[in-house]
């Protein structure tokens, strides 16, 4: 990490819950090791699991939500002039855009496990002016589990909390299968359903 990146990163490890939700609301740092910096101070008593989880929840559903905001309001010519600010490029967009598209809104929960695709499948999401219950309920949804594992995580690796990445790929490779694999099931479903609704011709 860059000297600013670690300054903010010890500004935001002094600050217990508040710190976790606001390190994955701006999300200058990837939210894995936010994460499994707050199950290391599960570890050593300095806050609890159940609170660590909340704020967690809370603070990735609020940066989820202001980049389906930016989506909607703002639309791709905002994003692709000022989205470098917040860290999102427009290969990001193109990319979670096409399997928006692809997929249908199901992709809000499933996408949330893959690579490059879940940090921006909220703004395609925002463009398409999506249901926002809808938009929020499938993100929490994936925002949980995905909270509750790193902090587990950081929480076994106890001091080497640094080496979340290693310690994560056993569980993430089968996360991000099953997820193309939710994926392509609901598509399915979607087509069957679709091709059953449409009336034969006699």
């Amino acid at each position: 990490m860059s000297h600013f990146v670690l300054s903010i990163f010890d500004i935001l490890t002094s600050l217990g819950y508040l710190g976790i939700a606001l390190g994955l609301m701006v999300e200058v740092i990837p939210s894995e090791i936010v994460l499994a910096y707050g199950g290391y101070l599960i570890s050593i008593g300095e806050i609890s699991f159940p609170g660590a989880v909340i704020a967690g929840t809370i603070g990735g559903i609020i940066a989820q939500w202001f980049l389906y905001w930016l989506g909607c309001y703002g639309g791709r010519p905002f994003l692709n002039k000022y989205g470098k600010y917040i860290f999102i490029r427009p290969h990001h967009v193109d990319v979670a855009e096409q399997w928006f598209i692809k997929y249908g809104t199901g992709v809000i929960f499933t996408a949330r496990f893959i690579p490059v695709v879940r940090h921006a499948i909220s703004i395609p999401a925002g463009i398409a002016k999506m249901s926002f219950v809808k938009f929020t309920t499938y993100t929490v949804l994936a925002i949980i589990p995905w909270t509750v594992l790193f902090l587990y995580l950081g929480m076994t690796l106890g001091t080497k909390w640094q080496q979340i990445n290693q310690a994560a790929k056993p569980f993430v490779t089968p996360a991000i299968i099953i997820a193309v694999i939710l994926t392509l099931g609901y598509v399915f479903l979607k087509w069957k359903n679709k091709k059953r609704d449409v009336p034969t011709s006699k």
